[in-house]
């Protein structure tokens, strides 16, 4: 910052007097400084000032010539210490990325209002490294807070961010799990930017390169016939694990286990024939409750109201915040009627889908046991999820895209796209013989695959 005025040299006499050089100036706060800048070669000159002495300035001695160097000297070395010093105080003031990354979290949970599902994951990428997960689970690598923890936010610079995701490449992680440290890192770096946290000048993020990931595979998922295979595995018990054992011996389950296990067995089947005809997302089907179930008075299917979802263990709205309505089949509806005749949680606050206590199902050991259903139907392994682009799919054949959007709560129409590039029909292969008459009785070629 510019000086108010340059400094002025005068002589003052020690107690002793003997005369030295002070060097007088204000600096860029009008702030008065003073500094002594050596004894002055210099004598009373009778009138009450001073003059230069007679011959050759000694060691240690100024005369106002020199002493007008050193002053200037003098004023720039104070400048510089000002500097230093405001500049210290104000980087005290400058938080590290640890406490802007928990910030983050807190500003997505408390004000955004994010869905307890996304905050597990954010709290995951951004665990120290050596942490548990959770109780008995793995130990987290902890890249993001071994790379960026400790330094100030707005160190952080592009090219730090780059090299942290071309060690990520290194390691040999998949492209679409670089983006998504990528992603939370600009996330973090956004929220830094905003004008009421700390106004970050620029996104160190911004500039580094999103990775190339393959076109997602064409959509997988189970025909009816097939889903109906899973149910039955289901209703076999097939989707339980092993019997238990006691030291090497089965466990004696009594008749009121076997009759308990029995009613859980069905209702996992009709759990996920529901999901199926539905296509209601997995946290919607944990949350319904028999109030949000309106059958056909025909009994011909039943209208679903989609008003809330499970998300890590945690009731919310569902996704988007919008709540919705949606058509259920008649094979659907009757697997939820089959429910409705057990003797308890059948009211209208109960969960539809419920354990032994009326608490809603366990994500993870549904998913459990779906995949053991799946293997002993003898079905190809499709995640839990593809039972929602099996409704997609399937209805995507029959109704308008835009229907099919409205059924899945799709926020976006550019969503629902998707289902219109899934698996060919077989139905397709007659109206495309039909189309170039190929369907009558012509001579029939018998085909067969090639060696």
């Amino acid at each position: 910052m510019p000086l108010s005025q340059t400094p002025s040299v005068v002589v003052r006499e020690f107690v002793e007097g003997k005369p030295y050089f002070e060097a007088k100036w204000r600096d860029a706060r009008g702030r008065q400084c003073k500094r002594r800048l050596g004894q002055a070669w210099v004598e009373p000159d009778g009138d009450g000032g001073w003059k230069k002495r007679r011959g050759r300035v000694p060691d240690g001695w100024l005369d106002e010539r020199e002493a007008q160097v050193l002053a200037a000297a003098k004023v720039a070395e104070v400048e510089r210490e000002r500097i230093a010093v405001e500049r210290a105080a104000e980087r005290a003031n400058i938080p590290t990325f640890r406490s802007v990354a928990l910030e983050w979290l807190a500003w997505k949970r408390d004000v955004k209002g994010a869905a307890p599902s996304t905050l597990v994951n954010d709290e995951a990428m951004l665990r120290d490294a050596g942490a548990r997960h959770r109780p008995g689970s793995g130990i987290a690598k902890g890249r993001i807070m071994a790379a960026f923890a400790d330094q100030e936010i707005d160190a952080i610079d592009p090219r730090a961010v780059a090299t942290f995701l071309r060690q990520l490449d290194a390691e040999g992680m998949t492209p679409a799990h670089v983006n998504e440290h990528r992603s939370v890192l600009h996330a973090i770096f956004n929220y830094a930017m905003k004008p009421d946290t700390y106004g970050l000048s620029a996104n160190p993020a911004s500039s580094t390169d999103k990775r190339a990931t393959p076109p997602p595979p064409a959509l997988d998922f189970y025909e009816v016939e097939e889903l109906e295979a899973l149910a039955r595995a289901c209703e076999r018990g097939e989707q339980r694990g092993r019997a238990p054992h006691y030291r090497g011996r089965p466990n004696v389950v009594s008749d009121e286990e076997t009759a308990a296990r029995r009613v859980e067995d069905h209702q996992d089947a009709e759990l996920f024939r529901v999901k199926f005809y539905s296509g209601m997302r997995f946290g919607e089907v944990l949350a319904l409750r028999w109030r949000h179930v309106h059958f056909a008075a025909d009994l011909s299917g039943a209208v679903l109201d989609v008003q809330r979802a499970i998300s890590a263990g945690v009731e919310k709205d569902p996704k988007g915040r919008r709540g919705r309505q949606l058509p259920l089949p008649r094979p659907g509806a009757a697997a939820l009627a089959r429910l409705g005749r057990r003797d308890d949680f059948t009211s209208p606050d109960d969960y539809v889908f419920c354990n032994r206590f009326g608490d809603h199902l366990d994500p993870s050991a549904l998913r459990r046991r779906y995949k053991r259903a799946a293997a002993a139907a003898g079905l190809r392994p499709i995640r839990l999820h593809g039972l929602r682009h099996s409704a997609g799919s399937i209805l995507a054949r029959a109704v308008p895209l835009v229907t099919v959007r409205d059924v899945l709560g799709h926020a976006d129409l550019r969503t629902t796209n998707r289902y219109l590039h899934t698996k060919i029909d077989p139905a397709a292969i007659l109206a495309v013989n039909v189309a170039f008459g190929a369907d009558g009785d012509g001579e029939t070629v018998p085909m067969e695959p090639p060696d």
